[in-house]
């Protein structure tokens, strides 16, 4: 027992730690990093209750959408749940995310999740067929996750995640497997929960397909020679884009069953610049949800920014219930995007 109290403080101190020090980090706005990774969907908020919380909310990590932002945090939800969510994307794009966390026995949970952005059908034309030749093209990005979680003590608690990435557009397809790996812990200074977590370690992507393969003619000017040898295209190797997230988040208020929660996220990227994630939600009487949030600070370039929304909570029963929730996020030049959620606990 006094090798795992050691153990647990150690940890404790060391999620403090880093903490710290990646709150420091984020103060200092390093070279943007745009376009030097593949796979860009996975940096897109899921959940509509995150999502309007400004993407704060790795240490909230109180529904499903935890699979996402923290997978440390999901032995703390308590029950099991399951959501769907529909984001009308940008430039007519949808993305789409659903979730299943099973709480088994109070400490381990088991989780699988689902993510899909789905860029739509053209139809195909040439210089020859201006109109179209009957075919069309898409392109679509998944991933597919499994997730567990445990918690170590009542107050700290570890995660991670198993995915599969697929990129594809058209006859061309690149595929990647990640991990990712988050902690919780709760503290004794007015149930103050600190979050980390890393996302996306894994392998690089890399297109192939049949329009990859070319039949070419290695020497013209010589006779005799195979003039149909069959050649790849070589194309690059993408490496995925890894998130460092640290967060903190505190009930700040309460009043009866109503409370107002704080949350703030440092995101660290390998594509981009440093951000700040901010949120607050209200909640009256665990029934109606008020959220905002502010996403992106100090990154200039970025056409994020305000974040509003709010839900209903339904109890059918003790063990089951049902919410509604519904974000409206601000995108600058590309003017909104609307995301709508829905999940039943059990």
């Amino acid at each position: 027992m006094r090798g795992i109290n050691m153990l647990r403080h150690t940890l404790q101190k060391g999620l403090i730690l880093v903490f710290l020090v990646m709150i420091g980090a984020t103060s200092v706005m390093g070279q943007s990093k745009v376009g030097t990774t593949g796979a860009p969907f996975l940096g897109i908020s899921v959940g509509a209750r995150g999502t309007a919380m400004g993407g704060a909310f790795s240490a909230v990590s109180t529904d499903v959408t935890a699979l996402y932002y923290n997978p440390g945090g999901i032995p703390f939800i308590g029950k099991s749940q399951f959501m769907a969510c529909h984001t009308s994307w940008l430039v007519g794009s949808k993305f789409n995310w659903v979730g299943l966390m099973l709480n088994l026995d109070g400490n381990n949970v088991i989780g699988i999740h689902f993510t899909q952005l789905d860029y739509g059908d053209e139809e195909v034309t040439t210089v020859l067929i201006p109109e179209g030749t009957g075919e069309t093209w898409g392109a679509s990005d998944i991933a597919v996750g499994l997730s567990y979680g445990r918690k170590l003590t009542d107050q700290f608690s570890i995660g991670g995640n198993a995915k599969y990435i697929q990129q594809s557009i058209w006859n061309e397809s690149a595929r990647a497997f990640a991990l990712d790996v988050g902690l919780l812990f709760i503290t004794n200074f007015h149930d103050m929960r600190l979050g980390m977590s890393i996302s996306n370690f894994g392998t690089d992507l890399k297109m192939d397909g049949r329009d990859l393969l070319q039949r070419v003619d290695l020497d013209p000017e010589a006779m005799g020679n195979n003039e149909t040898i069959v050649a790849e295209l070589k194309t690059e190797n993408w490496p995925l884009p890894f998130f460092f997230r640290v967060g903190l988040a505190m009930d700040v208020l309460h009043f009866g069953n109503s409370r107002v929660t704080l949350a703030m996220d440092a995101l660290r990227p390998s594509d981009n610049t440093e951000i700040i994630n901010l949120g607050t939600e209200i909640s009256f009487n665990d029934w109606v949800f008020l959220r905002g949030g502010y996403k992106s600070l100090f990154r200039d370039d970025s056409e994020e920014g305000l974040t509003v929304g709010g839900g209903v909570h339904i109890a059918m029963q003790d063990m089951f219930a049902i919410e509604i929730d519904y974000t409206y996020a601000d995108f600058g030049l590309f003017e909104h995007v609307q995301m709508i959620s829905g999940s039943v606990t059990f």
